[in-house]
């Protein structure tokens, strides 16, 4: 299973987030239906663009609580003092990603940012 955690501001078009999971997809050389799910974190995960933005992707959307982004805050590779100082990560996109694909994920794709999203991708390890 892949997954894609973005973090956004709260005025993002659902276009910015698709736009940034698809770069993300083509980076890590995976193709557009191999992606399984999108997640953030809670506060963001009600906003319509990230609803609309996994719809788009054809993703399920996942929402990460603070605690289970707490747990995959060690396997973050990303440190911005922003994002430490807001949601007590260093990457909410490589946070969520890690968190919603399991406790053994890898990460496959480090943070990727546009002007107002972020996006990162990890691997299950229930995949080859």
């Amino acid at each position: 299973m892949i997954v894609a955690g973005v973090g956004f501001r709260r005025g993002v078009a659902a276009d910015e987030i698709v736009m940034l999971v698809e770069l993300a997809l083509e980076r890590a050389a995976l193709a557009p239906d191999s992606l399984s799910r999108l997640a953030t974190i809670e506060v963001l995960a009600t906003l319509p663009a990230f609803s609309e933005a996994a719809r788009r992707l054809n993703a399920m959307a996942s929402s990460v609580a603070a605690s289970d982004l707490a747990k995959a805050a060690p396997r973050v590779r990303t440190q911005s003092a922003r994002s430490i100082a807001a949601h007590g990560v260093g990457s909410v996109a490589e946070a969520a990603a890690l968190a919603a694909a399991g406790p053994r994920a890898e990460l496959i794709l480090e943070r990727i940012a546009s002007s107002s999203a972020t996006c990162a991708l990890a691997r299950s390890e229930t995949d080859p």
